[in-house]
């Protein structure tokens, strides 16, 4: 709740060159950050208040007193929209201090506590209720004071550029990388798996050694799994045909598959009947 100015910053990780194409950026350098937030800001100054006597004074002053530039908090990457606008709302609509920060007050003392940034550890004051509610409102922005600043491609004028901009390089990026991206392997059918994993074609007939059409699948346990003739009947027959065909399997255990032009013959692997 200290007098503490500072500005808070949404930085993007690229910006658009002069020929209107989008450089990424994915690494920002700490120690830039910090000295160049410090020739920024003191350039500012230097501009605003040059003439002012003692000001290239204080300037030098500032130079040599901080040689690695302006302290800067570096967040971390925000992920999406949401988290930025979430990020963002937090310093435009909250108070300086939240409440749940208040330990007591009796009337004329407010008992507080923060965060001390020094060494990130939890202190305590106790001071006046008149100051504490000075260094509140020393907080409250000036009537039209502008809260959130837009510059480089969140300027109004150039946002629905920079938009199409970023949205042509995601795009060509996502092509880019599906040409890349090696081929998948086309999936096996059940009947390529089995001859890998056994090494025997369940389809094919031990005394012709002619491929057989599948036509029923039939299980002791669960019964009928596939059958191409039920598939090809009417809705009305399927009932009645399903119950005479359960019937015949309780009675042999077996289902015949029949291969092109030859009799019907029957292959069982581990009790799954084909």
């Amino acid at each position: 709740m200290g007098f503490n100015p500072h500005v808070h910053a949404l930085v993007t990780e690229g910006a658009i060159d002069k020929f209107k194409n989008w450089k990424e950026v994915g690494y920002i350098p700490y120690d830039y950050l910090r000295k160049s937030w410090e020739k920024v800001l003191l350039g500012i100054v230097q501009k605003k208040f040059g003439r002012e006597p003692g000001i290239k004074k204080l300037i030098n002053e500032l130079y040599r007193r901080y040689p690695k530039g302006f302290y800067v908090h570096a967040k971390t990457r925000m992920r999406d929209a949401k988290g930025a606008a979430k990020y963002i709302g937090r310093y435009l609509a909250r108070p300086a201090i939240a409440e749940y920060r208040i330990i007591s007050y009796d009337d004329r003392k407010v008992k507080f506590w923060y965060i001390d940034h020094r060494d990130e550890q939890r202190k305590e004051k106790e001071i006046d209720a008149y100051e504490f509610i000075g260094k509140l409102i020393m907080h409250i922005p000036k009537k039209h004071f502008k809260m959130v600043r837009r510059y480089g491609i969140y300027r109004r004028d150039i946002n629905k550029l920079a938009q199409k901009v970023v949205g042509l390089y995601n795009f060509l990026k996502t092509k880019i990388k599906s040409k890349l991206k090696p081929t998948t392997t086309k999936k096996h059918t059940w009947k390529e798996r089995l001859i890998q994993s056994f090494g025997k074609n369940p389809i094919r007939c031990p005394s012709c050694k002619c491929e057989m059409e599948l036509w029923v699948i039939w299980h002791p346990r669960y019964g009928y799994i596939y059958d191409a003739i039920v598939g090809l009947k009417k809705e009305g027959e399927e009932e009645d045909d399903g119950q005479n065909r359960q019937n015949m399997g309780q009675k042999h255990h077996s289902i015949s598959g029949r291969s092109r032009g030859q009799v019907p013959s029957q292959v069982s692997l581990s009790e799954l009947w084909i």
